[in-house]
Parts: C-alpha cells; structure tokens; sequence
C-alpha cells in the first residue's frame, strides 16, 4: 500500500504525519498461541469453560475489564495542545518543576498499599509473579493446570502461593499449557487484548526462562516485564530538540496518547539490540544503519497495581542523535504522526498536570532530562526525582 506524508512548518517545531498507513502484520517472532491439549493433562475444565454458558461474577469482569483498558485521560487533544502547553519558559532551578516531575514517576508507582492482595507466583523454588487473590477465582478452575499452597509461607508472604503442576516440568510444556488457560479467559473476556505475542517468565532480566506467556496476560500474572524506550534527537543551532509519536487512534491501549519515537515491548528470543533495530524500522522507518548508532544509556523501572493487574517494568533507554534533515515514516499503522518538538518544550508538557503522553514514557524523558543537563543539581529535590526513576525491584 503507498503511503504518503506531509509536513507542516512551526517555528522550530517540524511536523510528520501519515495520510494512509499499512495495516500492522504479525512479527514472524511471536507465536500463535491457538489452543493446544497436552497428553499429560485433562482438558475438561478448558471444554467445561468454553462451553458454559454461565458468566463469570459480573463485579470480577468489570474489575478485570477496568485494570487492563485504563488509559489517562484525554486521547482527543491536538498537536496544537500540546505546543501551546509547552510555550512557557522551562526554569529547571525552580524547585516546583521537580513537583510535577514527581507526579508523572508517581503516576507509574501507584498501589504500594494493596500488595497484600497479592499472592506469588512460584516456579522451581523461585517467585517469577504475583497474582491478586481475586483472580487466582479464575484459575482455580484449571487444577491440573495451576496449584494452590494454601498454608505455609513463601519467603516474607503467609498467604500461600501458586504455582505449576509439577508434571510440567520443560519450558515449552508450561507454555502450552499455560497459553491454553489464557485462550479461554480471553474468550471470556477476562483477559481482553490477546496479542499473540510471548513474553519470557523468569525471576530476573539475566536467569532463564522457565516459560512463555501472552503478552496481554503478564499484568495478571505480575511477572517482570522489559521493553526498549529510544529517545531521537536532533541538535540545531545549539538547541535540541526531541521527535514525539502520536499514537494511532486504533491502538488497543493508549489510543491517540504521546510515545516515543521508538518503543516497544521486549519478546521471547530476541536481544535488546535487535529489538529496537526492527522497532527502528516498523515504527519510524529508521534504517539499520542509523539505528546501529544508538546508544544504550541505562534503565528505568517501576512497579504499578491497578485492579488485578500489577506490572513490574524495567524499560532499557536509548540516545539517538539523528541527521538534522531526518523525517520519521511509520510503517505499521500504529503511529498517527511524528513532531519535532524543542527538549524544553517537552518538558514543560510532563511537568505540568496534563496526560498527553503515555505514562511510562515520561520516566524515560525525565531520564534523559537528567542526562543532558535539563534538570540539575541546584534543583530543590533532584537527588530524591533520580532515585525514584528506579526502584528497587530494577532487576
């Protein structure tokens, strides 16, 4: 399909936007996750959910539904919005710029007080997840699938735990078994989103994967979750400024919200590196030999409780400095338009109250804030805003 754009000229502000854009294909990555029946496993409680006609408590769903489909608000604003929102003179010593600043990190690190509606989720000895006991309802349907302990402790939890049938002993068994459960809650529309994408279940970024689950269910499972986040650049006389993403309307999640130039959820299989290669290419139409130049710079992390989702992210930050001359040219449908926006300007966006950009990414701005001299030390609060743009569950 051919795609078109057009510019649009502000002073010092560069905009790019995508008149028609290709449907998204599937990355040839991700596995189907179509439903499969073991040899070691009955499969009556998957054919007993599937055919009953008897809905889940109507409160659950609603709670389930609310957890994975909250966006902040406000997708309908205009680019226009944004610069106007951004004209104000940033002063990076006065100290309530940090105030709003500390807002967005909070907005990101919200349900501290409801971990102990949490249970973990255990496998071979060590906790990969933690599942509110609301859900665990939904799971206890599937017995010869999931194991309840419940007496004893887990490390510093009374509440018991969950864990695997032990049958399952291979990585590619758990999946399988494991991603015929989350068919059927997605059919049931407890889990909404299926992606059919994998994401690794493991303790740590560096431990093996002891198994492979939906994308849109690891909220629901509370494992860690990493992603690459690339801030694109560009220097002009002296001044920089950063290229922003306006995601697509059709976006199942954040539909019409701020991102990145460049960002995207790391799957099974593939390294940091080659994922934000071919997020370079699918997202922005940077060519692999621009985007081979990034440079990795460290990492952000936070841990966010809503409903019965609990996701503990650590996102991998990337620098690209690009050709003063680069347009960005999505080529997956998932982003509406691109702006090149003064770095000054942006912040003022994330400090003040607004809910333009999708939250985790103004963690990965404030970072970079940090990095080239935006935010300093004379800043009332400077050392307490760096330490909490990683807590402690950055592993």
């Amino acid at each position: 399909m051919h795609t078109r754009f057009r510019l649009c000229s502000y002073p010092y502000i560069t905009l790019a936007f995508q008149t028609r854009s290709p449907s998204k294909m599937a990355s040839s990555g991700f596995c189907s996750l179509v439903p499969t029946v073991t040899s070691l496993f009955s499969s009556h409680a998957l054919a007993r959910w599937r055919s009953s006609s008897m809905s889940p408590p109507p409160l659950r769903i609603s709670r389930a539904f609310s957890a994975a489909t909250t966006v902040p608000i406000s997708s309908s604003f205009t680019w226009d919005d944004v610069i106007e929102t951004g004209r104000e003179e940033y002063t990076p010593h006065n100290s309530s710029d940090l105030t709003g600043f500390l807002e967005k990190v909070d907005r990101c690190n919200r349900g501290s007080e409801k971990l102990a509606e949490f249970i973990p989720f255990v496998i071979e000895e060590q906790i990969v997840g933690y599942i509110h006991k609301g859900f665990t309802e939904y799971l206890r349907e599937f017995h010869d699938i999931f194991t309840f302990s419940q007496n004893g402790s887990y490390h510093d939890r009374v509440d018991g735990f969950v864990t695997l049938n032990l049958m399952l002993e291979k990585p590619e068994d758990r999946t399988r078994a494991v991603a015929d459960v989350i068919k059927v809650l997605g059919d049931k529309g407890i889990i909404p989103g299926i992606r059919n994408e994998l994401y690794p279940v493991k303790p740590s970024f560096n431990a093996p994967v002891i198994f492979s689950l939906e994308r849109a269910a690891a909220p629901y499972f509370g494992i860690k979750g990493y992603g690459v986040h690339m801030n694109g650049y560009v220097e002009r006389d002296a001044q920089k400024f950063l290229w922003i993403g306006k995601r697509s309307l059709s976006k199942s999640t954040y539909p019409g919200m701020l991102d990145h130039l460049v960002a995207g959820g790391l799957p099974h299989g593939i390294s940091c590196g080659e994922n934000l290669v071919k997020e370079c290419e699918e997202e922005a139409g940077i060519s692999k030999a621009i985007a081979d130049r990034a440079i990795a710079v460290g990492a952000v992390s936070y841990m966010d409780i809503d409903q019965y989702c609990f996701k503990r992210d650590v996102l991998f930050c990337y620098d690209l400095e690009l050709p003063q001359d680069f347009v960005p040219k999505n080529q997956d449908g998932e982003v509406e338009s691109f702006k090149l926006i003064p770095v000054a300007q942006v912040a003022n966006v994330i400090r003040k109250k607004t809910s333009f950009f999708k939250a985790n990414c103004s963690l990965v701005i404030i970072d970079f804030l940090f990095r080239h001299g935006f935010i300093r030390p004379e800043s009332s609060g400077y050392l307490h805003l760096y330490g909490r743009l990683r807590n402690k569950d950055c592993s």
